[in-house]
């Protein structure tokens, strides 16, 4: 199958028609992830999504692939050692979407760090995570920290620490990995909700789904179900009727972006919150994004609301730790909104709440993945298909390979490893302006796409677009699947939370182009149209 929704209708087609080995209900990271390794091991891999692909959490995280530094702090010893491990092959496999961001960690007098336990926390993470010798910490002094980033609170400033974590784009990250698992033969299909479940003498045979844009029924049949569906994964469990024991706690996390001009931040910082907590100020495109809140949430999760409190507790932060940056709520440019799918703990604080991941298997068969991080999740992919593969030898006979995903380059990633990079981003920039980029156009477009650079050239023509948003926009809707102005704007390219600007500017012609594409009806024009103005006004 391709990654096309000009082949929906024969995507649909095979759903209904076809035996899966596996079927994956989520088209987060984790989803993407065991849609990867298992297709990889050669099960016939489908996955389905009521949203967009990362329309959830997996687009509204902090956005670094990181090892978790504060969970040594809760002795969690072996979850750091497992992801911070975790975060070199992420980079590895795929550094168009993921890349190293020094990471500074000031210390003050009376703060949650001191200097003997930043340096002995640093050390201890740089052994767990198998960090290589370049990326190793360094302890710096109070000078030497404000020359990193002058605009640190120089008040009770004892020094800091300096070590790397990976910044990411995390829809992205998730779109590749997708595109490689339908690569590899899995069919991976948006806008298909899981209404119900099929049973043969008490065990799970497959799904009842809705396709939400045509709203047709289907069943589809498979030998194991996966739900993998993040924030959702217990109103699934009911579906199956075996919500019981554990279950989810839902915390929310908020971001503020702020253009440079007015917090000109040059360094990423993790730092002190006037109630010891702990947040990122990380500087993109021009902008410094604070984040994160960590919340109770208990409402719909589909878009999740940033709140006045919200707002005003991340620009006491960075007041707080930033003291000559005059910041009010006028300087937000945009904000994002996610949650955490949790695992349930008696009597623990949000921000206290462990962030590991569990498999919880029911009678009927069906398996639930739950709780995780992003960058943990090749290893949580791996650890369920294994218990798939086992389950199928158990039931069927059937021997499967190991997971096969280590060293696998997602899509994108075919650049010679991350330390040809750089010279591959300058060989394909090249490319790019012989077919009529900028050179600067063309960098961007290397360094978001990777591999898949040419592809996204190929799509240069004439438009009332920008050269460089029209290309991604064919290149969205014909090999990324999207179909709506917010997939496009949010998903496939972060315009929404880095650039509004343009946003505001281009959503017409945008909206116009894919109502044209889709042959929509003025009703769905007006639909999708009203979905991205709520997307920009609860981002504003």
């Amino acid at each position: 199958m391709t990654f096309t929704n000009n082949n929906r209708t024969n995507m649909i087609k095979s759903l209904k028609q076809e035996q899966y080995d596996v079927l994956v209900i989520g088209g987060g990271i984790t989803g993407a992830g065991i849609a990867l390794d298992a297709s990889m091991r050669g099960l016939k891999t489908a996955l389905i999504d009521m949203q967009d692909f990362a329309a959830g959490t997996s687009s509204r995280s902090t956005k670094l692939v990181h090892g978790g530094l504060r969970y040594l702090k809760q002795f969690e010893v072996k979850m750091v050692a497992e992801v911070g491990k975790e975060r070199a092959i992420v980079y590895e496999n795929g550094p168009h979407v993921t890349t190293p961001e020094w990471m500074l960690l000031p210390f003050h007098e009376g703060g949650t760090f001191g200097p003997l336990s930043t340096s002995f926390g640093l050390r201890v993470y740089d052994f767990l995570a198998g960090v290589k010798r370049s990326e190793r910490r360094k302890m710096f002094s109070a000078e030497q920290t404000l020359q990193k980033e002058p605009l640190i609170k120089k008040d009770g400033l004892k020094g800091g620490g300096y070590y790397v974590e990976y910044r990411t784009d995390d829809a992205r990250l998730t779109l590749e990995v997708m595109k490689k698992a339908v690569e590899k033969g899995a069919l991976c299909l948006n806008y298909v909700k899981a209404d119900g479940f099929t049973y043969d003498n008490g065990k799970v045979t497959g799904i009842q789904a809705v396709d939400q844009l045509t709203k047709e029924s289907m069943t589809i049949s498979a030998t194991k179900v996966i739900n993998a569906s993040g924030p959702w994964v217990d109103e699934v469990r009911k579906k199956d009727g075996s919500e019981n024991g554990k279950h989810l706690r839902l915390t929310k996390g908020v971001h503020i972006v702020i253009d440079q001009s007015v917090f000109p931040l040059h360094q990423a910082v993790y730092f002190d919150t006037p109630d010891k907590r702990m947040v990122f100020a990380i500087p993109r495109e021009g902008k410094a994004y604070v984040g994160t809140t960590d919340t109770f949430y208990n409402s719909d999760p589909i878009r999740p609301d940033v709140t006045a409190e919200d707002k005003a507790y991340l620009l006491e932060a960075i007041r707080f730790m930033f003291p000559e940056v005059n910041v009010g709520e006028g300087d937000i440019e945009s904000s994002w909104s996610g949650v955490r799918p949790l695992i349930y703990e008696d009597g623990k604080d949000p921000s206290e709440i462990s962030r590991k991941d569990e498999i919880w298997e029911a009678e009927s068969g069906l398996l639930t993945i739950a709780g995780g991080k992003l960058t943990g999740y090749r290893k949580m992919a791996e650890t369920i298909v294994d218990l798939v593969t086992k389950r199928l030898k158990e039931e069927k006979g059937i021997m499967y390979s190991a997971s096969e995903t280590k060293h696998l380059p997602i899509s994108g990633g075919d650049v010679g490893g991350s330390a040809n990079f750089k010279s591959f981003v300058k060989a394909k920039t090249a490319v790019g302006v012989s077919k009529g980029f900028t050179e600067e156009e063309a960098a961007k477009i290397v360094h978001m796409y990777g591999s898949n650079a040419e592809k996204v050239f190929a799509y240069k023509k004439e438009s009332p677009l920008p050269a460089v948003l029209n290309a991604q926009l064919l290149y969205a809707i014909e090999e990324e699947m999207a179909y709506t102005p917010a997939d496009f704007f949010i998903r496939r390219t972060g315009a929404l939370l880095f650039d509004i600007e343009t946003v505001l500017t281009y959503k017409q012609p945008v909206i116009d182009q894919l109502a044209e594409h889709f042959n929509w009806s003025a009703e769905e024009k007006v639909a999708h149209t009203a979905e991205l103005e709520a997307e920009i006004a609860a981002c504003s």
